[in-house]
């Protein structure tokens, strides 16, 4: 699952360019580190990503990235929570299988950290006898703090015990405590509690953090969702039924899935059904949820501190500080997140990062571009990086990807100059080509129809200068493109 915004952790996170699409805990970003994450399970396929429509191009690109595609990516018209979600996965499976087993669905979220990947494996592998007799699995984190920011789950009996120790071919010797993971039915799901009520949940011992992670055959979701919330899957069937097949992408049918209710799939199967079930989970999870959640899953040194980038500290402690290309120096500080991205810095308490959020609402509401796309904005053909801006003028720099192209265009406001700094660019003006090389330019007048397009086998770099009365990008008539945004 790859809709979530991640507002708190603003600048950073965009609406156009989430979370789950940055590298926040290493060089992979978190989708890709999710996906990594798979490898060394049981049969796994290839993943089913429920995406919004707009980061269908950052879904594959990434995807593309690391070597692996994906047996389908379904692009939401509009976001109807994680029920609907789950539900056009299951679908998607159904209609994909041969017959020969029942597909099993593995749901993750695409911005989870797991610290213990074997510990992750372990727990997986274990959830798969009650999920082969129709139970649907959740996986309960075992709880480190008492954290109000997750509902909680109350367990009941214990149900299967897999004491096997990991790797072990005698099954009588004494298990290693670490790999023995229990299955329990679940008493009661609770809601985010406050302080003291977490406390009482940490020191009971039969409370885990809700995860939002399950396992369960498809069909059986399906007849659960159907039982409790019919009107949720006759939306996702009818969408589902007008596909739209596009490059690597599902389209839904809009009309059909904008009527689909929206609710969590908590609320509409696993607090209803009977055959929810619980296996913990003790793996370095961690939602990524705030810039503190962050800190606390990050490198600290003797102080506490947590630094990314070009940081300088003097006389600072417990404080978070992230750097993407600005030198950053603090004096005399303590229990800080700072973090500066190409076009926005970021100063506030640790105990007050829950409210970034409303930094985005303002932001919103006073329609500012910082909180949808970052200067740097990525395209199915590549990027560009909107360098200077002024009266009248902006300058870009343009990367396009070998053998990609933009589409046949033309604008009415501004005119365009490309100056090729990197690379080979075959351009069209007016239906003539012309072949440019490093240091070599071009003219675009207003109103001309023109494509860019990289037949190297190189990244194609160049700087464009555009004038004009009006800048936006919603100046454009496209004629025809690769990408199907005609």
């Amino acid at each position: 699952m790859s809709g979530g915004s991640g507002s708190r952790l603003w600048p950073q996170s965009r609406a156009l360019h989430p979370k789950q699409f940055l590298p926040l805990v290493n060089k992979q970003t978190m989708l890709q580190n999710t996906v990594a994450r798979l490898s060394g399970l049981y049969a796994v396929g290839a993943p089913v990503v429920i995406a919004n429509e707009d980061h269908r191009f950052l879904v594959a690109e990434q995807l593309r990235q690391m070597g692996r595609s994906a047996e389908a990516i379904i692009l939401e018209p509009v976001g109807r929570n994680t029920a609907p979600a789950v539900a056009l996965a299951a679908l998607k499976a159904l209609n994909q299988a041969d017959h020969k087993e029942e597909p099993v669905l593995l749901v993750l979220a695409a911005d989870h950290v797991i610290q213990d990947e074997k510990a992750f494996h372990r727990a997986v592998e274990a959830a798969l006898p009650a999920t082969m007799a129709g139970k649907l699995v959740t996986f309960g984190i075992v709880p480190t703090h008492p954290e109000t920011g997750y509902g909680y789950i109350k367990v009941g009996e214990q149900l299967i015990d897999n004491c096997e120790e990991e790797g072990a071919a005698d099954k009588t010797t004494e298990p290693d405590p670490s790999s023995i993971t229990t299955t329990y039915s679940v008493a009661q799901f609770v809601e985010k509690p406050d302080l003291e009520t977490a406390q009482g949940y940490l020191a009971a011992g039969d409370y885990y953090w809700n995860s939002g992670m399950f396992l369960f055959k498809a069909a059986r979701y399906l007849e659960e969702l159907k039982r409790f919330r019919p009107d949720i899957l006759e939306a996702c069937e009818k969408a589902m039924r007008v596909q739209n097949p596009d490059l690597d992408f599902i389209r839904l049918d809009e009309e059909a899935f904008r009527a689909c209710p929206d609710d969590s799939i908590d609320y509409a199967v696993m607090e209803k059904t009977t055959d929810a079930v619980v296996v913990p989970l003790d793996a370095g999870w961690s939602d990524v949820g705030s810039w503190s959640s962050l800190a606390d899953i990050s490198e600290q040194d003797e102080l506490g501190n947590s630094v990314q980038g070009d940081v300088l500290l003097q006389d600072t402690t417990n404080s978070y500080v992230r750097s993407e290309k600005k030198l950053i120096a603090t004096v005399g500080v303590n229990d800080l997140v700072v973090v500066e991205s190409d076009d926005a810095i970021l100063v506030a308490h640790k105990d007050q990062v829950q409210d970034v959020k409303k930094v985005v609402e303002s932001l919103k509401a006073a329609g500012r571009p910082e909180v949808n796309l970052h200067r740097k904005v990525y395209r199915p053909w590549g990027a560009y990086d909107a360098i200077d801006m002024g009266e009248r003028f902006q300058v870009k720099r343009i990367m396009v990807k070998p053998g990609a192209r933009l589409s046949l265009q033309k604008h009415y406001h501004r005119a365009e100059h490309w100056i090729v700094v990197k690379g080979t660019a075959l351009v069209e003006i007016d239906g003539k080509e012309v072949l440019l090389t490093e240091n070599q330019s071009t003219y675009i007048p207003i109103g001309a129809v023109h494509r860019l397009e990289n037949p190297g086998k190189f990244d194609l770099e160049l700087i464009e200068v555009q004038s004009g009365g009006y800048l936006g990008e919603d100046d454009i008539e496209r004629f025809e493109d690769t990408y199907g945004r005609v």
